[in-house]
């Protein structure tokens, strides 16, 4: 069943009075699942509420909610709601500094805090702003209270209110490649209007049960919507990773019928197969072989599979259909609920982000830009509303992606108009597209093409798992990679020819703020980070190790 027209909150009032007993929430700790049915989760809401309630605060005031993913997440969310706050998540991986900002910014007054990067120097106290603390799942250091306790004290909030559709939900701050992060407001009335048309486009089943796993951090708008959102609608169990060490075991054991997940985790799985078995023994795999590998990936009942977020390598995603494994792509912004486009018809085209969702409009500015007009548009950039005017122009939001739409109303994205740079030569180049026909090297993993006053495009990047486990000398991985750009440069035209490799030693990460908190490239501090390497190297070997 799919309930339509409803508020987050008019559905878990559905769910806990007509299916109690059905299992909602699934939570990991070594290798163990807790699980909480409806009449579960809506109790533990509702003495949630109760007890923020009990702080007496404004309405709409601003909660922070600062956690990997867990099953308290969504209840503290739900919760909030309830209470008739605002939710404000923070990345799991957030910096202290932009942490700060997002506090101050949004005038937070509670905390609920689980497992993130920052505990140490939380309980050190570098966080500014002073408010209550409450421990939730994974939280390891001491804070006002915690869930547990709240739970075994404070009585269920008995009434169900609910909230206009113009009412402030949550804000969700952008990853910030730029500057401070942007507070997206979204409001109560939004979700019904765009997830039940997401279910429908999906194809996810209303005459049993789903099963939806959930790794990706929930303050990710993609991961938020399409798996806790959607998951409000109709019902699946939905089941929570303690966390990276656990995930491959957690997820076989799950086998989910819907699973989301980004680029650089695509790529993880992949290079974990070409470990077990090269990749020139794979094209003489049967049907039973690959069915061993989608079950060892835990997809082999998922009837939806979704990479979004990034642009997802087309090797990588040639790769996963050649396994049977349906990857499709989906495009969307915070700005606009990922109210934007998916890949659903029955065979995926690699690098294809499809048609717009049923009652959402796509078009391509003069300039080039992909512009949507929906029902998932944001209400505007919390106290800014200069930067709100930037991009929503007569009700079309601006993404700043560029990209085109084909003869059959297909939407292909080519690139961040501002990542475009141009080489000495005076030439235009798309990073993305230079970066995409290089996913097929299998001993490089994270690439970022660059040359802005440059002769020619150059390439940095560093190796994948399959580099560093593949027992291959230095000289051997540089003859290869030789030979291999070799034979993508005699496809390019003169101006796009990769000029050289630049191969540094370590991963780019959120903890050395080369990577956003949703683990998009921070192009501008990579090249700067590098700038010593490149600059003593410029011109010489084709193949430069750090």
């Amino acid at each position: 069943m799919i309930l339509s027209n409803r508020t987050p909150l008019e559905c878990m009032y559905y769910w806990e009075s007509n299916t109690p007993d059905d299992v909602y929430l699934r939570q990991a700790k070594s290798l163990e699942w807790t699980e909480y049915t409806w009449q579960q989760v809506g109790d533990r809401v509702r003495r949630i509420a109760s007890y923020i309630n009990s702080f007496n605060l404004p309405n709409s005031s601003r909660i922070a909610l600062w956690s990997s993913n867990s099953a308290d997440w969504v209840m503290l969310d739900l919760a909030i709601m309830l209470s008739g706050h605002v939710s404000v998540p923070l990345y799991p991986g957030q910096d202290i500094d932009s942490a700060n900002y997002i506090l101050d910014h949004s005038e937070c007054d509670l905390m609920f805090l689980g497992a993130v990067d920052q505990l140490a120097n939380i309980a050190a106290g570098k966080i500014e702003r002073k408010m209550p603390r409450v421990a939730m799942f994974g939280c390891n250091i001491e804070c006002d209270s915690t869930i547990e306790d709240i739970v075994a004290t404070y009585s269920p909030m008995l009434e169900s209110p609910v909230p206009g559709d113009d009412q402030m939900m949550t804000i969700l701050y952008t990853s910030g490649t730029t500057g401070n992060p942007k507070g997206v407001v979204h409001v109560h009335g939004t979700p019904g209007k765009v997830v039940t048309r997401m279910i429908k486009d999906w194809k996810l089943s209303t005459d049993g049960r789903e099963r939806y796993f959930s790794f990706l951090p929930l303050s990710h708008a993609a991961e938020r919507i399409a798996v806790e959102m959607v998951s409000f609608y109709h019902s699946p169990s939905v089941s929570f990773s303690e966390g990276l060490a656990t995930f491959a075991d957690e997820i076989r054991s799950v086998q989910p019928t819907f699973f989301f997940a980004v680029p650089r985790l695509w790529a993880k799985f992949k290079a974990g197969v070409d470990a077990k078995i090269p990749p020139a023994m794979q094209a003489g795999l049967g049907e039973e072989q690959k069915a061993q590998i989608r079950a060892m990936l835990g997809l082999s009942k998922a009837k939806f599979i979704i990479t979004g977020s990034a642009p997802c390598p087309i090797d990588i995603q040639e790769w996963f259909i050649n396994m049977g494994i349906q990857l499709r792509d989906g495009y969307g912004m915070t700005e606009n609920f990922i109210d934007g486009c998916i890949f659903n018809d029955p065979e995926p085209i690699p690098g294809c982000v499809g048609k717009p969702f049923e009652g959402t409009f796509v078009k391509i500015s003069d300039e080039g830009e992909v512009c949507f007009k929906g029902p998932g548009n944001m209400v505007g950039y919390y106290k800014n509303p200069e930067k709100t005017a930037e991009v929503m122009i007569d009700g079309w939001y601006h993404t700043g992606d560029s990209g085109r739409i084909d003869e059959n109303g297909n939407l292909w994205v080519t690139g961040r108009l501002g990542e475009v740079f141009k080489t000495t030569k005076g030439k235009f180049v798309k990073p993305t597209l230079l970066e995409n026909k290089l996913g097929g090297i299998h001993i490089l993993g994270q690439l970022m093409i660059f040359g802005h006053g440059k002769d020619q495009p150059l390439l940095l990047t560093n190796l994948s798992e399959v580099g560093h486990a593949g027992g291959k000398s230095r000289e051997e991985m540089t003859a290869l990679l030789e030979s291999a750009l070799a034979d993508i440069n005699s496809d390019l035209p003169p101006y796009e020819k990769i000029a050289q490799i630049f191969i540094t030693k370590d991963d780019w990460t959120i903890a050395n703020q080369l990577l956003t908190p949703t683990m998009k490239l921070k192009r501008a501090q990579i090249e700067s980070h590098y700038s010593s390497l490149i600059t003593a190297n410029l011109g010489g070997n084709t193949v430069v190790w750090e």
